[in-house]
């Protein structure tokens, strides 16, 4: 058996029959004409950013090692055109695009994982989403052994939702991420403490994307543990969506409830506030808790199991829909 506890970010020690480095595309046709994925029990694994393992793997773990960035040129719609192999860090590949002055993620900035991770969920943050830079991906598909362009339009992303999480959920290995950048520098400051940071840097309007991107590592850095240091997928629940009036119930009762509108009748609710008022922020429980800057961040201190991480999840989810009627559900895969 291997360990995987350094190829996660919660880093509990954990253990697969076997892993095996995935260099190529090659490769993977080799594996299914061998009848690999017929036969055997896998996993294609990333940067495990976003993966709780509550027990050992019993089969193999395929690590994601495509590499690959470049620039394919003009789009139509005036865009500069992107590629990057699903193996590439999505924190370095957000800097390159920088250095090559391309803007639209540098509000993801330091979002740990992998780019084949990034349309799986459909990650977001500080205002933006993938899928306002998505232009398409390419996919194995390992019932056919071939490969499969998937545009947006097919992705069916939601809030950190996709397809590949659910329909085509072991099913179809993500290669590559096609993304269509702006030349033109403008920039998203609305969201969170961005405006604020950048103000208090110095910097004056303006702003640029490489600003915009120390000032969302800044307030990242400030919020949120170093999974080196510190075990934890970040967010480890999405923030939940009700309907608006059981937010103007909830008001009468929590005068300080936040709410986002989404549409005319229903509010997103932010996760780590309910957490919070239900008395877990910075809560120990063990070798595990609720960090103590950011509720919605579930942690190891060192030597808890992927089951003792999962209890107190659930412990909270109890309380939080207890204490508010508002299921909370988690953003890490748990295996």
């Amino acid at each position: 058996m291997i360990s995987l506890k350094n190829l996660h970010t919660f880093h509990c020690e954990v253990h697969a029959e076997e892993v095996m480095e995935i260099m190529s595309v090659v490769q993977l046709e080799q594996l299914f004409q061998q009848g690999f994925f017929r036969e055997k029990n896998w996993m294609f694994l990333g940067g495990g950013s976003n993966v709780l393992f509550t027990k050992d793997f019993e089969g193999t773990v395929l690590l994601n090692m495509l590499k690959g960035r470049e620039i394919l040129g003009i789009s139509r719609l005036g865009k500069t055109m992107v590629r990057v192999a699903s193996g590439e860090l999505w924190h370095d590949t957000v800097i390159w695009s920088l250095k090559h002055e391309l803007n639209g993620l540098e509000n993801l900035s330091l979002i740990p994982g992998t780019v084949g991770a990034a349309p799986m969920q459909n990650i977001g943050a500080y205002g933006v989403e993938l899928k306002e830079v998505f232009h398409s991906l390419l996919a194995f598909d390992i019932n056919t052994g071939e490969t499969k362009t998937f545009f947006a339009d097919e992705c069916g992303f939601g809030y950190r939702e996709s397809v590949f999480k659910h329909k085509y959920k072991n099913k179809m290995i993500i290669l590559s991420v096609e993304m269509h950048l702006a030349t033109h520098g403008n920039t998203n400051i609305q969201y969170g403490d961005i405006l604020k940071v950048l103000e208090e840097s110095g910097f004056v309007l303006p702003f640029t994307p490489l600003q915009v991107s120390d000032a969302v590592i800044r307030i990242r850095k400030s919020k949120l543990p170093d999974p080196e240091e510190l075990g934890n997928a970040g967010s480890f629940f999405k923030n939940p969506t009700i309907e608006l009036n059981h937010f103007h119930q909830l008001k009468t009762k929590h005068e300080s409830i936040p709410g986002y509108p989404v549409n005319d009748h229903e509010i997103k609710v932010p996760a780590g506030w309910l957490i919070e008022q239900c008395g877990f922020k910075g809560k120990r429980v063990g070798e595990t808790g609720s960090h103590a800057k950011q509720a919605l961040v579930l942690v190891n201190y060192g030597k808890a199991t992927g089951n003792e991480i999962l209890e107190l999840a659930e412990k909270i989810q109890e309380a939080v829909w207890d204490e508010f009627e508002i299921r909370i559900t988690p953003e890490v895969n748990i295996i």
